[in-house]
């Protein structure tokens, strides 16, 4: 049997629960840190795993006037080219001028040797003497009836034939001297002194150009045709040749004719193998700057007034569609369609659909949604 003071063994001792209560708060204090720790860390990692409006520039756009420039490859003539052809035949007697020389209207190129002529011409004379003493003769034996009246109708008749023939051949004789019939330069003389020349021969004697001014010939299709007499009625201007806009020149080196031009003929007809037309323009050429049959490129303005500009970096294509991004107050973008009305190789011509001062997105826009917001970098 126990004695009661065993009992005493199994109380606690009051020191022994203090250190025990401890030891549990103790416990206790660093689950809840662990635990506030944990939570702490996991709302860290899901902030830092929230993304970021990315930080993208932007533009501001202001209406503005441009002007476009279509280019054509073109042809260059001078005002006139006038091909030299001898009317007679005959050998080349003497050559009056030098290739590339300066030439007046009316001054002497060729002479062609007339002696052959010059001898018809002396038999010519002398039988228009002779219809003539035939005439003559016979007037005062009509007039005392002893011959008859048809007699000398005859003569009358084999006199205007002879003067005729005789005409004709001073003529060719006047045709072998070849004078220049405009004022020009000369060019490539092929036939030399001693030449056997002919109107039937496949080469001209030379050929005067005339290119106090000169005519560029170039070819555009139908629609643009179409396109440039629409832009000359919204300026007020009617589609006739008369009111074209000036036109550039880009000579063959490259560098611009100081000399602007004037679309002087448009062909209205269609070719309809090319579907295109012929248009010519004009350029005064003072200085002899320009030579028929060079080559260049025609420059044709095409104005736009009171439009914007946007690059095409700063657009996207959706279901054929060109689009921006603008920014909304908070910074936010929505997609906006464009209404293009023209194109150069690097931007878009925009009337309409857009509001002057309205803000683009100009970057990274292939990678925005409409409504995203952004940290707007304004350049």
């Amino acid at each position: 049997m126990r004695n009661p003071s065993d009992n005493h063994y199994h109380n606690n001792n009051p020191n022994n629960v203090s250190s025990s209560m401890k030891t549990i708060k103790s416990i206790l204090v660093s689950t809840g840190a662990l635990l506030v720790v944990s939570c702490g860390g996991k709302n860290q990692q899901q902030q830092a795993a929230a993304p970021q409006a990315p930080s993208l520039k932007v533009n501001t756009l202001e209406k503005q006037d441009i002007t476009l420039y279509n280019s054509y490859s073109t042809n260059i003539q001078g005002v006139q080219n006038v091909e030299i052809w001898p009317k007679v035949s005959g050998f080349v007697q003497k050559i009056y001028v030098e290739e590339g020389q300066q030439v007046k209207k009316g001054q002497m190129l060729f002479k062609l040797e007339t002696q052959t002529l010059s001898q018809d011409a002396q038999a010519a004379k002398a039988a228009v003497n002779v219809a003539k003493v035939e005439v003559d003769k016979l007037v005062p034996l009509v007039e005392k009836n002893i011959v008859s009246q048809v007699q000398l109708e005859t003569a009358k008749a084999q006199l205007e034939q002879a003067k005729s023939n005789y005409s004709s051949i001073a003529a060719n004789i006047g045709y072998s001297n070849i004078i220049s019939p405009v004022n020009g330069y000369i060019g490539e003389i092929p036939y030399k002194v001693g030449a056997l020349v002919s109107s039937t021969m496949g080469t001209p004697l030379t050929v005067v150009s005339d290119i106090s001014s000169i005519r560029a010939y170039f070819s555009m299709t139908e629609k643009e045709l179409l396109q440039m007499k629409s832009e000359m009625v919204d300026q007020g201007a009617s589609g006739s040749s008369e009111n074209t806009p000036e036109v550039e020149l880009v000579m063959i080196n490259g560098q611009t004719y100081p000399q602007k031009g004037k679309i002087a003929m448009v062909n209205n007809i269609i070719n309809p193998t090319t579907g295109s037309v012929t248009l010519r323009a004009d350029f005064d050429n003072p200085n002899r700057l320009l030579s028929s049959g060079s080559t260049g490129k025609i420059k044709v303005p095409s104005n736009y007034e009171n439009v914007f500009v946007i690059p095409q970096f700063a657009t996207v294509d959706l279901q054929g569609t060109k689009m921006v991004f603008v920014l909304n107050d908070d910074n936010s973008v929505s997609t906006v369609p464009l209404q293009i009305k023209a194109q150069t190789n690097t931007a878009f011509i925009v009337e309409e659909g857009l509001e002057a001062g309205a803000t683009i997105v100009t970057e990274g826009v292939s990678k925005l949604k409409s409504g995203q917001a952004i940290n707007p970098v304004k350049q």
